[in-house]
């Protein structure tokens, strides 16, 4: 049985539609990132499943109850805001077991949750303090204690690590990761940052539009973009991608001589290339197509060299990932190759990924040289 069940969700104001026929499954003990950038819905969903809003149509089921009609407590959520949402004039331990309180659960069974809650989050020294005495990690801290002293089957977390700074996001990341898995909890996550979810997910539900992209683990998303809206947005440098056009040798990029990248048809199809999987060659300048080397960002073990190739179309940049010492200087004229199985191939026009090998009828290619 899945924890929770999405099922063919609608939410409209209007004409509006935030959230269009979306179905979903998340299993016992998952962790779910529904990844997107803004107004893609991914937060509207998060809300009907939480009991906030009500789909316009289709279903939610919990555990295998549907849960239409009742409350956040009554489906057995707990939930985790973008902001902290903390009562400012209680101290810690009484924001955390507010909930509770409110519940009439026992004096008892308070204290014994509250002990264990506090432990796992390291907040014991911190129960006496009001919120405005708290760093923004620690009152993050406390907003995601206040969802698991509730020990509700599922967990939903709406961009929680938004307003912190780079590296204690990073920590929390870990750190909320590390729980989820310890406990087991089922989570559903909301964020615009692919690196949150590349980074924490057992699956990444991307959305756009209000539909769903693409769903699949972290790599899967990474390794075989099933769009070109995937392969842009996943990745901490976007996938590089060029338009083709047909060649009689075969398909080339637009706007040049060539070489030909493989046998077949080019025209109307992208291909992309990642980053990492392209090679700079400084003593290759005399290779068919030149590129020239526009900007070099440092950063550290590693660099990002972004080429410009020479077409009549105009300019096409292209990065490139290369060693922090290796990189070559900006004007350097150089020479890229990458392995044929590193490409990606695209429709230009519906954006959905082509199966190269299927589409070209061509033979694998060891290595392509520009």
């Amino acid at each position: 049985m899945s924890s929770v069940d999405v099922r063919s969700v609608t939410k409209a104001w209007g004409e509006t539609r935030a959230v269009d026929d979306v179905s979903f499954s998340v299993g016992k003990g998952e962790l779910v990132v529904l990844l997107g950038p803004s107004g893609c819905g991914k937060s509207t969903m998060l809300r009907m499943i939480a009991g906030l809003d009500e789909p316009t149509t289709g279903m939610i089921a919990i555990e295998g109850r549907d849960v239409g009609g009742l409350t956040g407590s009554a489906r057995g959520v707990a939930m985790v805001f973008q902001s902290y949402a903390l009562f400012p004039h209680l101290t810690v331990a009484d924001n955390i077991t507010f909930g509770l309180s409110v519940r009439g659960t026992s004096r008892q069974e308070i204290a014994e949750r509250l002990k264990r809650t506090a432990a796992l989050l390291d907040l014991q020294k911190l129960l006496s303090r009001k919120p405005a005495q708290l760093s923004g990690g620690q009152q993050q801290r406390v907003a995601l204690g206040r969802a698991l002293i509730a020990e509700a089957p599922v967990c939903l977390l709406d961009e929680p690590l938004s307003n912190l700074d780079a590296q204690l996001r990073q920590e929390l990341r870990r750190e909320i990761r590390a729980l989820q898995q310890r406990l087991g909890i089922t989570m559903i996550y909301v964020t615009h940052d692919q690196t949150e979810a590349m980074s924490m997910a057992d699956r990444v539900i991307l959305m756009r539009g209000g539909r769903i992209e693409q769903n699949g683990r972290p790599a899967e998303l990474y390794e075989r973009p099933a769009s070109l809206f995937a392969a842009r947005f996943i990745g901490g440098t976007p996938m590089n991608l060029l338009e083709l056009d047909d060649a009689p040798q075969g398909a080339i990029i637009a706007g040049t001589a060539g070489p030909a990248l493989f046998t077949g048809q080019g025209r109307g199809r992208v291909l992309g290339l990642r980053p990492e999987d392209v090679s700079v060659d400084s003593a290759n300048a005399r290779a068919s197509l030149h590129a020239t080397v526009t900007a070099v960002e440092y950063l550290g073990a590693e660099a990002l060299v972004t080429c410009s190739l020479n077409c009549n179309l105009g300019a096409r940049p292209i990065q490139a990932r290369t060693r922090g010492d290796g990189a070559p200087p900006i004007g350097a004229r150089v020479g890229l190759s990458w392995e044929a199985g590193a490409t990606h191939l695209f429709n230009g026009t519906s954006g959905e990924r082509l199966d190269i090998g299927a589409a070209t009828h061509a033979p694998e290619l060891h290595k392509v040289t520009t």
